[in-house]
């Protein structure tokens, strides 16, 4: 991606150095934070960067994202414009519960971009709250106890920034970069007069401005809630990141901000944003590692309210692989492997074929899923709970699909193999 656009780098590193070097010294902040809340982030320098030349990361960062939704009804005083309209309408607020919530780690070790989506109905402990869901925090203590409590579900894993940004933020941003494709993976309709949502989208692969993005990362009414939800969000970011993410953003970068600015909460410096935006865009899409944090359902008999529980083993084991020490896991035995089979190619026989396949292979534990609607020309080995290692061994072992690191696939899966067209051609009889 980024040889292809090597005639754009001279501009987009014009641009961003120039941003760096009039703007370096100005956070992003919409709201100061106090000397005990900025100690809840690491206050070492991230990048450097000199006149005319583009701004580098220097270590690797975690960056805490928070996505927020703030309506009229959930502050004391909306501004005049939004009351009386006889609904619930959108605030340009950072200070209700974040909606959505990741880790971002940004690896110049290794060019990596690793993400950690952390659902919201996550069962934890909130300082000064007690143990109650994680999307409370940011509503009770801002960016500095998300931190705080994110770091302590973690393992006191350490972070370095925050960035805050809300609805309206998130849609500008979408029409700024020009719109994403996306495969809607079903008919998504929903409508709340209350709050003045509106969901209405076709499946198959469309191109979604800003509003009919929001309206595809908002939908959450299948039967996985906010799981599902936090699926699409992951599949839509690997779009995003394949189609926009370029070195061409970083020239872009003046004009997004200035379009976003007023929807944006961080202590990034510009330069600190400059850097991150170019080393992300230089990162292959095969480099970028999507998680989402291990855990199960709560049962309707356990809590008054629904949960998605930690799995604290599995999440010690990811975060020292992906945030710490960069360590695989031993490998595991191929019979104890659960390997989800979904197929795209509408041909009935196709999936049972790959899974006589992987059971003479000696991957006992393979079954067959409900077929995915997406077509697909190459199969994706989905690593749906982090374990690289096991399905590179199990790409070898097939001879063709592509693995991804996200969590888009069946999610009791260790692998979700999404079979495409490529073994059927693999599986044709040579001509005479």
């Amino acid at each position: 991606m980024a040889a292809g656009l090597a005639g754009v780098a001279v501009v987009s590193a014009t641009a961003g150095a120039f941003l760096a070097a009039t703007l370096a010294s100005t956070p992003l902040l919409q709201s100061q934070l106090s000397p005990e809340d900025a100690d809840a982030f690491d206050q070492d320098g991230i990048s450097s960067g000199e006149t005319f030349q583009l701004p580098k990361l220097t270590r690797p960062v975690n960056i805490l994202v928070l996505g927020v939704k703030v309506l009229s009804s959930d502050v004391e005083n909306p501004p005049p414009e939004l009351r009386n309209l006889g609904y619930h309408a959108l605030v340009n607020s950072f200070d209700g519960l974040s909606d959505t919530m990741m880790l971002v780690r940004f690896d110049p070790r290794d060019g990596t971009v690793t993400v950690l989506s952390l659902p919201r109905d996550t069962r934890t402990f909130v300082e000064g709250v007690g143990v109650t869901k994680l999307n409370d925090a940011n509503a009770y203590g801002g960016p500095a106890l998300a931190a705080r409590s994110v770091s302590y579900l973690l393992g006191d894993i350490s972070i370095d920034r925050y960035v805050r940004i809300n609805v309206q933020g998130v849609e500008k941003l979408i029409d700024a970069l020009g719109g994403v494709t996306v495969y809607v993976p079903q008919d998504m309709r929903y409508q709340d007069d209350s709050q003045h949502l509106y969901i209405n989208l076709k499946e198959g692969e469309q191109h979604l401005d800003g509003e009919q993005a929001m309206q595809f990362l908002r939908f959450r009414y299948d039967q996985y809630g906010d799981i599902g939800r936090v699926q699409r969000q992951q599949a839509f970011m690997g779009a995003l990141i394949e189609q926009t993410l370029s070195p061409v953003t970083l020239a872009r970068m003046p004009r997004i901000l200035s379009v976003i600015q007023d929807n944006i909460d961080t202590n990034l410096t510009v330069e600190e944003t400059v850097a991150l935006v170019g080393f992300a865009s230089t990162t292959a899409r095969s480099d970028v590692q999507m998680l989402m944090l291990p855990g199960n359902f709560s049962l309707a008999s356990e809590f008054e309210l629904s949960y998605w529980l930690p799995n604290y083993n599995a999440i010690d084991a990811m975060v020292d692989q992906y945030f710490v020490r960069g360590r695989a896991p031993d490998l595991v035995e191929p019979r104890r492997l659960r390997i989800a089979i979904q197929d795209t190619t509408g041909r009935s026989r196709s999936a049972s074929r790959l899974l006589e396949r992987l059971y003479d292979a000696g991957y006992a534990n393979a079954y067959l899923e409900a077929r995915s609607t997406e077509p697909l020309e190459t199969t994706r080995i989905i690593v749906q709970q982090g374990d690289t290692q096991s399905a590179e061994e199990l790409q070898r072992v097939l001879g063709f699909g592509d693995v991804r690191v996200e969590s888009t696939g069946v999610l009791d899966s260790d692998i979700t193999i999404r079979v495409g067209e490529d073994w059927l051609e693999s599986n044709r009889p040579a001509p005479n």
